[in-house]
């Protein structure tokens, strides 16, 4: 048994390797943040990537080349893919309502881009990727590279019926790539999909990130956030996930107060990073 696990932590520390250009030198595991996760119960991994000194701190290096579904995570892509194939015409294009009720009011009524990637509404992107559609839905994800690149058997749920997978350190290559404009499309198609993304804009720093909330497949639930904190202009780009058996869990707000509680042990929201 001692030797499988250290082939699995050996094998971790090589995909992460390779998917970053990292060495061990350049690795920090953080093993004391797994606090803020046992507060509620949770098991889970965050990783970070410090830009400016190529830098990663992780916690939970198992689990974080572990895939999952991405769940709402996967709006930036679907975003880009709308924007880019004209599907949308800008972030303030009109999706409209399909007209079912399904008892959230911030869901039930016609969204701009913008407005239905802020509060993740599963029905507006479910109508953009049928309008997207399977063949060019498929060529974008192996043009980005996307976790598995798995669509399976439905069009417009299969970043949440776990066909499609990503790992924790794919993701946050991913809003790396983002930030900067290197993925494969118009530079004018990511800046707004990126300006999407800011949630907390200040003069001490500036917070921006994408939720996902979905099911394991063995049923447990699963919460993201992925996205980046700048401060004094120095980017540092994070992934989050976390799983719990407990259906009651409330993780809209439990997986915000792990990630800013990490934060702020690692020393954001003062000016100072």
């Amino acid at each position: 048994m001692m030797k499988y696990s250290a082939m699995r932590l050996f094998l971790a520390l090589f995909l992460l390797v390779s998917a970053f250009g990292c060495t061990v030198n350049n690795v920090q595991e953080e093993k004391n943040l797994k606090t803020y996760f046992d507060e509620f119960n949770v098991d889970g991994t965050f990783a970070m990537f410090d830009n400016s000194r190529g830098q990663h701190i992780i916690y939970n290096l198992k689990r974080d080349t572990m895939a999952f579904s991405p769940a709402s995570t996967f709006k930036i892509v679907n975003a880009l893919i709308a924007l880019q194939t004209g599907r949308v015409s800008t972030d303030s294009s009109i999706i409209k309502w399909d007209g079912v009720v399904r008892g959230n009011p911030e869901w039930d009524k016609d969204l701009t881009l913008s407005e239905a990637f802020r509060v993740s509404s599963v029905p507006h992107f479910q109508q953009l990727a049928r309008a997207i559609g399977r063949d060019t839905m498929r060529a974008w994800l192996d043009s980005v590279k996307y976790g598995n690149q798995k669509i399976g058997g439905s069009i417009d749920s299969f970043w949440l019926d776990n066909s499609l997978k990503i790992t924790a350190d794919a993701q946050v290559w991913l809003v790396k790539m983002l930030y900067f404009k290197q993925l494969p499309f118009r530079l004018s198609v990511q800046e707004q999909v990126k300006k999407m993304m800011i949630r907390e804009n200040n003069a001490t720093y500036q917070l921006a990130y994408k939720t996902g909330w979905g099911k394991t497949e063995t049923g447990n639930e699963l919460g993201w956030i992925i996205g980046w904190i700048e401060e004094n202009r120095h980017v540092y780009f994070f992934a989050m996930n976390l799983e719990t058996p407990d259906h009651a869990i409330d993780m809209k707000n439990v997986r915000e107060k792990i990630l800013k509680n990490i934060l702020k042990k690692i020393g954001f929201f003062e000016g100072k990073m």
